[in-house]
């Protein structure tokens, strides 16, 4: 397996090793959206990553949806950042932030006073969403953005980034996956819109590749990385033409030398534009896709993959890269625990004593 522990480069950054800790919502940001001794002390125990991508961050109060999670736009937020960045690197590690804006995938309850929830359309996502104030609730139909608003929402990309780099942190990733707001302008049944951003795969990408330069123009291209989902379903997200739009979003982010390309990789037949996106991306690619540390040294090894991203096995074992090379055995993680506020099941996980 020693494929996954040989040193990487993604944009300008130097990486110690080919695994990366996924961004995952935990839930635990219940000071105003602001990061918590927690949070630290849960990056920090995971330094040994090559590099750990951080849970979505809300861009703006309208970029919130789920309970209890972090944004970055208030000075109190970047303060609170700039201690868990510390705490990563203090140990040795490198961390970048993902800054997600959840569009329609949202509840008022779970949004401060005078947040909006926001999308290309007018379209209310299937199902329900937790809120810590009255349960399970259904989504409402959001807000179409106009041209105004979507610039707006662009400048808080970029404020946002300037934000995470005051902050400390190593780079940034788009979160354009998932179902959340870039999601929704890639895909039609969430993006119906006849101007320039809506219609053609080429319009589609519009909004994202435009995010991403708001961003590169506040860093650089190359502290700056996109993930993505090309046959995800997931918060009720649906393109038929998915095997023309992310090759062709894929060959435009490359043009824009980004970072990293992170790819949500289905295990689904019907997914058979893979080659495409790779070739069409030379740069670095980071897979994430329920890996074992078996499945994930040979996709670097077949070269489908530079990097690889494990989600749940970080979770409980937060020394996952010293667990793989030395083959000792994994701690299962406790789903009752992945979104409930407080230590447990979130830093209380000891690394490995033999």
């Amino acid at each position: 397996m020693s494929s996954l522990f040989t040193p990487a480069i993604a944009g300008a950054l130097s990486l110690p090793n080919r695994i990366v800790m996924a961004p995952m919502t935990r839930s635990r940001a219940v000071d105003a959206g602001a990061p918590n001794e927690l949070h630290g002390m849960y990056y920090g125990q995971r330094a040994s990553a090559g590099l750990i991508i951080t849970e979505g961050v809300a861009t703006s109060a309208d970029g919130l949806g789920y309970a209890r999670t972090p944004s970055i736009h208030t000075p109190e937020q970047v303060a609170a950042w700039r201690k868990v960045t510390e705490s990563v690197h203090a140990n040795g590690g490198r961390i970048a932030i993902q800054l997600m804006h959840v569009g329609r995938i949202a509840h008022p309850d779970n949004q401060p006073a005078g947040a909006r929830i926001v999308a290309p359309s007018p379209v209310a996502a299937k199902g329900n969403m937790w809120t810590d104030a009255n349960g399970m609730q259904p989504m409402p139909i959001p807000e179409e953005l106009t041209l105004e608003g979507i610039r707006a929402t662009i400048e808080q990309y970029g404020q946002a980034t300037r934000n995470a780099r005051d902050a400390g942190f190593d780079g940034v990733e788009l979160h354009s996956a998932n179902g959340y707001l870039p999601n929704q302008f890639l895909s039609p049944n969430t993006n119906r819109r006849t101007d320039e951003y809506g219609g053609s795969p080429e319009n589609r990408i519009r909004f994202v590749l435009e995010v991403f330069d708001a961003m590169a123009a506040a860093w650089d291209a190359a502290h700056i990385g996109v993930r993505i989902s090309p046959a995800g379903a997931f918060n009720d997200i649906s393109d038929p033409d998915a095997a023309i739009t992310y090759p062709l979003l894929a060959a435009e982010l490359a043009k824009r030398n980004a970072a990293w390309l992170h790819i949500v990789k289905p295990h689904a037949p019907h997914f058979n534009h893979w080659a495409a996106i790779r070739a069409n991306f030379p740069g670095t690619v980071i897979v994430n896709s329920g890996l074992t540390q078996e499945t994930g040294a040979q996709l670097i090894e077949s070269k489908e993959a530079d990097l690889v991203s494990y989600g749940a096995n970080y979770i409980s074992n937060p020394d996952l890269v010293e667990r793989f090379q030395n083959n000792w055995p994994l701690v299962a993680p406790d789903p009752s625990t992945f979104y409930t506020p407080g230590a447990k099941g979130y830093s209380d996980y000891p690394a490995y004593v033999g």
